[in-house]
């Protein structure tokens, strides 16, 4: 059932503490998310930080500047300190709802930024993307960081009518959740052209994604270094798409294609989009999604790539539990661990297993972002 909304008189506030890219994933997912709210008949306005050309702070209302902090160290720091005009902004325009998307930054500004909102009368939803997240930061200066968030974040969730969270988590730091699924806008997936076998020698694999290490793509490289050297003669290519996040991840990639001799099996593409994006899932016969989610502590997340995976129609591995995809038949499971990917397989799976792409992605039209975020508003 969706919310009596038609007459636009439901109105949001999605807040974001960061700007956007028109290629990042992340600014994608928060359209989706917006376009979702409004095609179910919301009027939705959209509140984010931006650094201007000319190197001013401000934080943004649509198209418009809200308030302009200025340039230098001083405006950086009024930006994560002084929340009052969206305060200001909430009191005069009678939202019913504020969305904050979390940037892990509880602290006493958006405490008291979150209590004058609740003052208007708006109930307040905080979406954490990923949940537990503290394991993510591994860094002295990033756990440092973190302590000023674990101080606040229970007096934070007290404040809150609700988290948003994509786990299986009922309560967060003493606050009820609200479960739903990472969501699609299918208006921007296309579903792939996949080319004919008989104009195709080679097996070809493919994981795209910002490079992190919870990806786990280098125990598909691993696994691909093993299978090659019982069969010397394969013809698989692993084409691995984005950039890495850090050292790490490209060092955990390039170490084991020289270990194994893997320069004419797998492709470090870069980032890529548009036509130059469809036409590798054109080519792929099989995408790679998260295969080390273990590594910071995660075992159930419903992940924003196996989402696009299924929206392009194309078969995939992974190693999390997620409910949407764990038992349909064109997903296969790799187990959560440090062990190499069994390349024979995934092999096996594809000669045995015939899959139309418009199957696969009419298998998860209940997943558009317009159904997840009514579920939000109906629990609400």
């Amino acid at each position: 059932m969706k919310i009596p909304v038609k007459d636009k008189s439901y109105k949001v506030l999605f807040l974001v503490f960061h700007g956007f890219s028109e290629y990042n994933g992340i600014s994608k997912k928060i359209w989706g998310q917006i376009h979702g709210l409004k095609s179910i008949g919301v009027d939705v306005s959209l509140c984010y930080y931006s650094v201007e050309a000319d190197g001013s702070r401000v934080w943004m209302i649509g198209d418009e500047i809200l308030v302009d902090f200025g340039k230098g160290p001083l405006a950086k720091i009024r930006k994560r300190l002084d929340y009052r005009a969206i305060s200001e902004y909430v009191q005069q325009n009678k939202f019913a709802l504020i969305y904050i998307r979390s940037d892990h930054n509880a602290n006493p500004f958006t405490l008291n930024m979150v209590k004058n909102m609740r003052l208007s009368g708006a109930k307040v939803l905080m979406e954490i993307p990923t949940y537990p997240y503290d394991q993510e930061y591994s860094t002295l200066r990033m756990r440092l960081e973190l302590t000023i968030d674990r101080l606040y974040r229970k007096k934070l969730a007290k404040q809150l009518n609700a988290y948003v969270t994509f786990s299986d988590a009922q309560m967060i730091f003493g606050q009820r959740a609200i479960c739903i699924s990472n969501g699609i806008d299918f208006n921007t997936i296309p579903v792939r052209n996949p080319q004919a076998a008989t104009e195709k020698r080679a097996i070809h694999l493919l994981g795209v994604a910002e490079i992190h290490y919870w990806h786990g793509f280098d125990r598909l490289v691993r696994g691909l270094g093993l299978y090659k050297q019982s069969h010397p003669d394969c013809q698989i290519i692993f084409h691995l798409i984005g950039r890495f996040s850090s050292e790490l991840e490209r060092t955990s990639i390039l170490d084991p294609i020289m270990d194994f001799n893997l320069q004419q099996h797998v492709v470090l593409h870069g980032p890529l989009w548009g036509d130059e994006l469809d036409a590798m899932f054109n080519l792929a016969d099989f995408a790679i999604g998260s295969l080390g989610r273990h590594r910071s502590g995660i075992q159930v997340i419903k992940t924003l790539k196996n989402r696009e995976y299924a929206a392009r129609g194309i078969p995939f591995i992974y190693s999390e539990s997620d409910a949407d995809f764990d038992c349909q038949p064109y997903v296969l499971k790799a187990s959560p661990d440090e062990s190499a990917i069994d390349i024979t397989k995934i092999l096996e799976f594809l000669k045995r297993e015939k899959f139309s792409p418009t199957c696969i992605r009419n298998s998860i039209l209940d997943l558009s972002w317009g159904e997840q975020m009514n579920k939000v508003l109906q629990e609400i």
